[in-house]
């Protein structure tokens, strides 16, 4: 488990004092190292699934896209400072534009970014920018950054696209989401900006775009647009410093190169005929968080007629359907969602929510599980608890109870008082 890794690396920085030192393999300057590279690729292939998953989960309507993101990142991989790294890339679910980097080079991006990108040079630019996060081991520092401060990763922002979980993730899971979603400093941005223009000029693409994909991200965090606050600036903050100090490098290494616009724009054609589903989508979420159910109902219906294999458009209704206290309908929503995308974990919780309500407590046993085998959560401890109590498994309870109590909070709270009942 990923905090096995974070248990060593306290232990060393206790043992040590000042800790041990390495080589930045992109800068070769000497940084703190606390963390082997062992360690760094099994932290990156533990997490990589389930911080997908707390960000929407894989775009799977459009596999084409995914396989066209992936080709362009390796390009620039291959070119990079740690050429062998296991470098994997995946396109999100997700309308917040953004994009972001696990350690040993396991790299995603929004499909909300993409719709705002104009060519595959831009795409270049924040893969390549993201490729140097990696290499340059930027999330590995912030997470002994941590350490050093509060002696953990408390001190690392947090954040889902659908906040409704996020108090409620546990272990590897939470930290993979903290790595990704936490804050660079200026220092890591513009290291990652100057070695990622030059791994762009390497690979062909005009190193201009990465300018240009500033200019653009500077202008609309001035402009303030809802989402874009959330996402991309609040890991990646913008500066003009950032501009200026892209275009100079731009100019002493020479700018022009491949664009690549309509190869591009035929790619992201499926991704832009989505929109208005997406949009509905969107929108029915902020009306149902407003208790709005019928209107949302109207927008999320829509939406399933523009694009009817989407299961986080299911997920939703059930969801609208749930707040109507309508759980049957919701019912057969999750299961078509489940049906769609059986890997992803809310969907199975969302339906073992649910089946719990409607008293079916095998099926309702078996989707809480399998969604705790991708990201575990304490609310599916403590349902998993209730469920086993009911059944008259009391040793089963006792253990589920006590891991969703260590989660604090209103779950943790409900699970120390089950657990209490069980011993009296």
């Amino acid at each position: 488990m990923l905090t096995r890794y974070i248990a060593i690396a306290a232990i060393a920085l206790t043992l040590t004092g000042l800790g041990g030192c390495s080589v930045n393999p992109v800068t070769g300057e000497k940084q703190l190292s606390l963390i082997s590279e062992n360690q760094e690729l099994a932290m990156g292939a533990e997490q990589y699934t389930p911080t997908q998953q707390t960000q929407g989960g894989r775009f799977y309507i459009d596999p084409e896209l995914s396989i066209y993101v992936r080709d362009v990142g390796q390009k620039l991989a291959r070119v990079s400072d740690r050429p062998d790294l296991p470098y994997e890339f995946v396109v999100l679910n997700n309308s917040v534009p953004n994009a972001w980097a696990l350690p040993g080079g396991k790299i995603a991006i929004n499909r909300g970014l993409l719709v705002e990108l104009e060519d595959e040079a831009q795409l270049a630019s924040v893969l390549g920018h993201e490729i140097v996060h990696a290499a340059a081991r930027h999330s590995v520092q912030r997470m002994q950054q941590g350490m050093l401060i509060s002696a953990g990763v408390a001190g690392l922002g947090f954040a889902l696209s659908d906040n409704e979980w996020a108090g409620l993730i546990m272990g590897g899971a939470a930290l993979g989401a903290q790595l990704a979603l936490a804050q660079y400093s200026q220092g890591d941005e513009l290291e990652s900006d100057a070695y990622g223009i030059r791994y762009m000029k390497e690979a062909g693409y005009d190193p201009q775009a990465a300018v240009e994909l500033q200019q653009l991200f500077l202008k609309l965090s001035e402009g303030r647009q809802s989402g874009w606050l959330d996402g991309l600036f609040a890991t990646h903050p913008p500066s003009a410093k950032r501009v200026q100090e892209n275009q100079e490098l731009v100019q002493k290494i020479g700018a022009g190169g491949y664009r690549g616009r309509d190869v591009y724009q035929h790619r992201i054609a499926k991704l832009k005929e989505l929109q208005p589903a997406y949009d509905a989508h969107d929108e029915a979420m902020k009306l149902a968080s407003e208790g709005k159910f019928e209107a949302a109902l109207d927008q999320v219906n829509k939406a399933i007629k523009l694009e009817p294999r989407e299961a986080m458009f299911f997920a939703l209704r059930g969801r609208i359907y749930r707040g109507m206290e309508q759980p049957e309908k919701a019912k057969a929503d999750f299961d078509k969602a489940v049906s769609l995308y059986p890997e992803m974990f809310q969907y199975q919780l969302y339906s073992g929510l649910n089946e719990l309500e409607l008293n079916n407590l095998g099926k309702a046993k078996s989707h809480l599980e399998k969604a705790n085998q991708v990201v575990p959560t304490s609310i599916a401890y403590l349902r998993l608890g209730d469920i086993a109590r009911q059944q008259g498994q009391r040793r089963e309870a006792a253990a589920y109870y006590s891991t969703a109590a260590e989660a604090g909070g209103d779950v943790g709270a409900e699970a120390q008082r089950k657990l209490a009942e069980l011993n009296e």
